[in-house]
This record gives C-alpha cells, structure tokens and sequence, in this order.
C-alpha cells in the first residue's frame, strides 16, 4: 500500500519576501480570522473571552465546518497583502462547501459586513452579534451564500466554483479571481473538467483565474484522491490540463507565510506578465496560467486531540472538532483554551475592534474581496443594445401558409444581439457544440466561437476572442459559466437539447434558490435572467430515439419559488423572437424557452404573435367556430408539435362534423395555467373560466408529461381535462409515429373528442372509425416506405 505523501519542505528564499514585522502582522490577522470563525460556530455570548467561559456562552445546537476554514483563512489574508502590493481587482470565490466561518469572518474583519449590516458593529457588540448568527435559526448558512457579501458562488453543492471563476473574467480583462478549489470538491465530475477552461480563456481580452486547490486530505469521513498521490503525478496532472502549477507544502505557519508570499507574488507576477506580452503585442496564444497548491492540515490550528482521538490533520476535524454541550461539560475548558491560543486581547482593543495596526492590513475601498462590485453584478450591468425583432418576421398571407425553421429564425436575431453589442462586449451564446445543431449558426456571421487551444486549418469559427462559448461538451462547464457572467453583471443566453438539460438540473436548482435569497436582500442588485433554449426537444427526435426524448426539465423548473421561474413555448417562429425579445431584458428569473428547429407550419403574423404572447395564452378565433355560442369542446395546445396536431384534428372535425362546436386556446406562457394566487403569471379563476369553461370537455395536447398539465391546474373548478403528452414511448421511427405511439397525434386526439361529447351519435361514430382506419394505415405505410403518408407530410391549414 503507498504510503501518504508527507508535506514537502518549504525552500528557504535567500531573500525573505516577507519582512519580520509583515510576517508578525499576517500571521496575526491569520490568527484574528482564526478566532472569529471559531466564535461563529460556537458562541452567542462572551465574544472576546473576557469573563470565564460557561457552557451557557455556548450555542445549544453547534453545526458547522472546521476543517477547511483555517487554510481559508490563509489563503485570504494572503490574497489581501498582494492586492494591496499590487492595486489589484479580485475577488475570491470559495469552493470548498461549507466554508462559511472563513469567509463572514474575513469580509467582517475588512469592514464590509458591517457596512452591508451596519447592525454588525465593529466592536465587542457587533462580535456578538455575528457569531450568533452564524448557523443560527434566523440567521445565516455555514456555507457561503448570498448574504455574504464579495460572493457569486453558492457553497451548498460543490463542482462548479472554476467554472464560475471563468464566467467571472470572461470579457473583464481587468478581474482576477481567486478561486479555491477544495480537494472533496475537486473529485466531481464539473470540478475535474472545468480545468479545461483555460483552453478557452482569451489573454487579451479577458481578466485571469487564480485556481488555489486547497488540499487537505480529507473529505466528511474519506480521504481525498488528489491528497494520497505523490507530488509528481500531481504536478504531471495539473502540467498536462495546461497549468503551471507551485506548491505550498506545510504545517509550520512561520515558514508556510514565507512560502505562500513568495509563491502569490510569483503567480500574480506571471499573470500580469502574460497578460502585458499578449496585449502588447497582439497574441493570444494559449499561455501556462500559474496556479497554486496548498497542502496544509485539516482543521489547521485546532484542537490536536480530542477524548484521546486525533483531530487536527484528520477526517474528525472536517466539521465541528469538539462537540460541547452538557453531556461533555468537560469541553468547556479545551474550546477556551482552543480560542486563547490565538490571543484575542493581542488583536482587538478594548471595544472589540481589530487593532489598528492589523486593519491596515485589508484593502481599502471596492478593492476589498468583499467590497468588489464584479460580485455584486448588477452594479456593474448595461442594458442589452437590442435589435427589433419585428424586422425578423415570418411573412404570411394567413395562418398555416408557410412553413419555417424557428430556430433558425431566432439564429438571425441573436447574431444582430452580437452585432448590436459587440463594443459592449457583455453578450454571449452558451452551449455544449449544439449551436449549429439547433440551428443558430446565424451567429457565426458575426462571431466566432472562443477557442485558444490549437486550431486546424478546416475548423470553423474558431478564434481566440468570440461571443459563443460551444466548443466544450460540457453542460456543466456551459451553466457555469454562464451564471458567472451573470452574476458579474453581464447577459447571456443557453441553448441545449432538451433532454441534455437535464445534466444540469442540480446546477439550475442552485441558481433558481441564489435568486431567491437575492430579492430578499436589498443590497442585492437585480441580474439579466438566466435564459435557457431548449432546441431539438422530444418530438423532433426520432431519429436519435428514446435516449433523446425527455421533456421533463419543465418539471424540475416549476418546483421553484413561483416569482423566480417562467416557461414558455411558442407554437412558431414569430412567437418565439417576442418570447426571446422579452426574456433578455428580463431580470432575476430564470426563462426557459421550447423551441422547434425543424420545418413547422407558421400561424400568427408578427402583430398577432406579439399581443398573443403579450398576453401569454388566448383563443385562437381564426381556428375556433363556437363564436355564435358555447362550445362542444374545447380543443388546447401547448407546444409547436401539439399545436400542429390539434390544428390538423380540428380541420377534420370540421370537415366530418361541421356542426361541431371547437374552440381552440392555446398557451405560451406555461404558467398561465396556475392560478394567480400561486404564480405571478397564472390566470384568475374567473379569466380561466372565460377560456376554458366552467364544465365543457377539455382536450389539451401539451408538448411534455401531461401530469405536469394537472399538476398546474388542479385547482380549477372545471375537472374536465383530457391531457396528451409525452408517454415515454417512440424509439426510431417517423416524427408522425412519435405522435402516434404518445397519443398526440390528430387521430387519437379526433377520438378523443368523440368519446367525450355524446350528442355527435351515429355521424361521431363513423368519424372515430376512420381515425382507427387511418391509424392502421399509417402503421402499414410507414413499415414500407420509411416516411410518414403524404397527407401528413403535406398537410396544410385550410383558412
């Protein structure tokens, strides 16, 4: 069995880059923080230690995470000297999850928690107050969060605080950011690959990631895999993902200041030195950015046994190292003794404020990590300089005469986005190498994607600098770096296959719940939303077959807190650039947009799409003949594929029963469905009603799981809803069979009004005897040719 790399000696610089007295202060500021996140886990009362500690000082419920908060710590202090030896824009993002007591506590230290909370004073009573706090009901989260200020990433889930760091310095040539990655973290399947995204990242015009992989060897109760190789295979690791990568090795705090100093100074030498050379001269070509190691002990400083267990340097020090309550009053003693090791009275006054000397320390102003106002993006954000979409329309004489791609419609319209915005340089496409694939390669006409790793003479649309970030099949390094440009203050749009979303699911649930907390906080300033297109969905995928057809992120989405989330699906192109139009200048939600990119019939002109979509759901009249009274039935769409169907159901029932009375409705905006009293957008009972009636049968062919229909509608007073949608059937076959065989089809859809309005008799039953005849021959047609029969392929709306 190897045995456990032992930390490397740190070398001795023949010129210290720390003086005597800066070691002295840095290490006492370490020692400040140290003691400020010990507090935070385990008082509410007697912050400074200044009378006895009783057991009654201590919160009755300790829950919180050790291990990796004293490395933090380090790590912050030393961020901060360089920040000020250097007038440096940084800010720091905190991967490792619950490393919350590191962070509060340092952004407390520099000033800025007070002057977001001014109830958290600098002094003894501000102490108080924020130790309490800390993982305390009514209070804050042990991990990093958006009460923190100087934070765009949230600790709760781990893998993706390099990809933010990435979506961060897109585009702001001037931001470094200093991002930790935990070494737990770095196990994850997002963590491990967004080391790639140096291949991507543009010396010239974007700013520069600072990756400090903190190792400490330990997970919850594991060892780490990146912590028991030996240093070699490390280095040849991070060597081969393109980084240059310095290590700081140690447990004796003199001699790991020395080396953490000399090796950030290195590393921010090199990143301005890469950075001068590729702008002085025009050369993006790809660099080794530095990166930096720091292997130092698990809960570092804190109690080295406990119960005759050893804690620090291992697994028990990963979250609360010393349990101290009633049933271990003994306990008492050893946290006081713990926290008096760092001589509180040596580093706060009499008030209870840091010395003067230490605070010194801190960079002053919005050069502060926790002050920066990159992690407070909508300080920083412009409005889109937005095209008309209007001169994108689909022209027709009437609905159904023409037939169109949307996407490739919307591609139009996103490349005059690009163009509108290029001096602005805060708008990009987002997307795992499906942008041509969705049929959005419109945009290349005024772009490139971003690609500064080696390039072919046959590739295309590859440069070092461009607005599309698609040449990495990652979903997760997509949404990532997506939600760091936005939360940096910039706008963006993501398209995906509709059922590859679902790769990111955890990812969007993370964002949905920052967004959140953010409108609860009024220092917060509102973001561009974050906008996903869902393109080649689950009807248009019957070539690819079932691993390609799942609807269901519609699901996951609408679990969020209604005034977060929309969905919307347009039935057509001129739908969709309103849809699109209206998302990218929405804030603080999240849009998810279903999108065809095949021919479709084409319905409303774009005056009509605008209002339609304007309103979000209506009754299409041109389609309806109940005008002069109630209707039979009510025939519902939600989708491009379902509306096609129940429009070519409805052009049979009027031709076999023309005295049938249909009203068509069909919906955009999802949420319509839901009542106003639990969505925004949801209709009141009464316009609901209007639409769909009190008590008349309802046959809504819906473009995803049809439960999800109930589910948004269980509350209505008319329980005459007949859903068809997506059954999880359809393999590879014709796009009408995938209809058919979920049900969705004009056949089945004619049927299914048949049975459930008994007056039509005798004629109704010889209808739904054809629609199974046509049923049987589609099945024989499509056995012998391949395609489907040609009154579906060429069928059209009769005005």
């Amino acid at each position: 069995m190897p045995v456990s790399p032992s930390y490397a000696e740190n070398p001795v610089m023949n010129t210290p880059t720390l003086s005597s007295d800066q070691l002295h202060d840095i290490h006492a500021y370490w020692r400040a923080t140290n003691f400020v996140s010990v507090g935070q886990i385990y008082l509410y009362d007697n912050p400074l230690l200044r009378e006895p500690l009783t057991l009654d000082h201590v919160k009755p419920l300790v829950v919180s995470h050790w291990g990796t908060t004293p490395g933090q710590n380090f790590i912050y202090v030393h961020l901060n000297r360089v920040i000020k030896a250097n007038d440096l824009n940084m800010f720091y993002v905190a991967g490792p999850g619950h490393g919350g007591p590191a962070i509060v506590g340092s952004v407390y230290l520099e000033g800025t928690w007070s002057e977001v909370y001014p109830d958290v004073t600098q002094d003894e009573a501000g102490l108080k107050k924020l130790f309490k706090q800390f993982s305390f009901p009514g209070g804050i989260s042990s991990h990093v969060a958006p009460t923190t200020p100087g934070s765009i990433h949230e600790g709760g889930e781990l893998g993706y605080s390099l990809s933010h760091a990435f979506g961060a310095v897109f585009d702001n040539p001037d931001l470094i950011v200093a991002c930790v990655v935990g070494d737990g973290e770095a196990e994850t399947g997002p963590l491990a690959t967004a080391w790639h995204s140096n291949k991507l990242l543009d010396p010239i015009t974007d700013g520069a990631v600072l990756p400090i992989l903190h190792l400490n060897g330990y997970k919850i109760s594991n060892p780490t895999l990146l912590a028991r190789i030996d240093h070699d295979e490390l280095e040849h690791f991070f060597l081969g993902c393109g980084w240059t990568p310095y290590f700081v090795e140690g447990d004796d705090p003199d001699l790991m200041h020395e080396a953490m100093a000399s090796t950030m100074d290195q590393a921010i030498e090199e990143i301005r030195t890469i950075q001068a050379s590729a702008r002085s001269a025009n050369n993006s070509a790809r660099p080794r950015w530095p990166m930096i190691v720091l292997r130092s002990p698990k809960g570092w400083t804190g109690p080295k046994v406990v119960d005759g267990l050893q804690i620090e340097g291992t697994f028990r020090s990963h979250q609360v190292p010393l349990i101290v309550d009633a049933a271990h009053p003994d306990h008492v003693a050893q946290l006081e003794s713990w926290m008096k090791s760092y001589r509180p009275e040596e580093l706060f006054d009499a008030q209870g404020r840091l010395m003067p000397r230490l605070a010194e320390l801190a960079p002053k102003g919005d050069r502060r990590m926790g002050a920066n106002p990159h992690a407070n993006g909508g300080l920083l954000m412009h409005e889109l300089r937005m095209p008309d979409f209007r001169e994108h329309a689909v022209q027709m004489a009437f609905p159904g005469a023409v037939d169109a791609q949307d996407t490739m419609v919307l591609g139009k319209y996103l490349r005059d986005v690009i163009t509108l915005n290029h001096e602005q340089q805060n708008f990009r496409l987002f997307g795992p190498d499906e942008t041509l694939s969705n049929m959005l390669g419109a945009v290349f006409e005024a772009t490139d994607r971003q690609w500064d790793a080696y390039a072919r003479g046959n590739d295309e649309f590859l440069a070092p600098s461009g607005r599309v970030l698609d040449s990495m099949l990652s979903e997760h390094q997509c949404q990532g770096w997506l939600e760091g440009y936005l939360l940096t203050g910039r706008h963006g749009l993501f398209n995906s296959y509709e059922a590859f979303i679902r790769i990111v699911d955890s990812m969007f649930s993370q964002h949905a719940k920052w967004l959140k907390v953010t409108k609860e906080l009024p220092w917060r300033r509102p973001i561009a939303s974050l906008n996903y297109l869902l393109a080649s969905h689950v009807w248009q995928q019957d070539h690819n077959g079932f691993t390609h057809q799942d609807p269901g992120f519609l699901d996951h989405v609408i679990n969020k807190k209604a005034d977060i989330v929309r969905a919307y699906l347009p039935p057509d192109a001129n739908c969709l650039l309103s849809v699109m139009d209206h998302c990218l200048r929405s804030r603080n939600y999240v849009n998810v947009v279903v999108a065809g990119k095949h021919a479709m019939p084409q319905w409303l002109t774009m005056e009509a799409a605008v209002v339609h979509c304007t309103q979000g759901i209506g009754i299409w009249q041109w389609a309806s003949n109940d005008q002069d009274g109630e209707p039979d039935v009510v025939m519902a769409c939600c989708g491009d594929t379902p509306t096609l169907e129940v429009l070519a159901a409805v052009s049979i029932l009027r031709e076999h029963l023309p005295e049938l009375k249909v009203r068509v409705v069909n919906v955009v905006d999802l949420m319509k469905l839901q009542s106003c009293s639990e969505h925004p957008h949801g209709l009141s009972d009464a316009d609901y009603d209007s639409l769909f009636t009190r008590d008349k049968h309802i046959i809504f062919a819906f473009h995803g799981y049809p439960w999800l229909v109930h589910r948004l509608t269980y509350r209505r007073s008319n329980r005459e809803l007949h859903v068809r949608g997506y059954l999880e059937e359809g393999t590879i076959t014709t796009p009408f069979d995938m209809r058919v065989q979920n049900s969705l089809d004009r056949f089945h859809l004619v049927q299914d009004v048949i049975d459930r309005v008994p007056h039509l008799g005798s004629r109704g039953a010889y209808l739904k005897q054809q629609m199974r005849d046509k049923l049987i021959e589609h099945t024989h047609y499509i056995d012998k040719h391949g395609e489907d029969l040609p009154e579906i392929r060429h069928w059209k709306w009769k005005a």
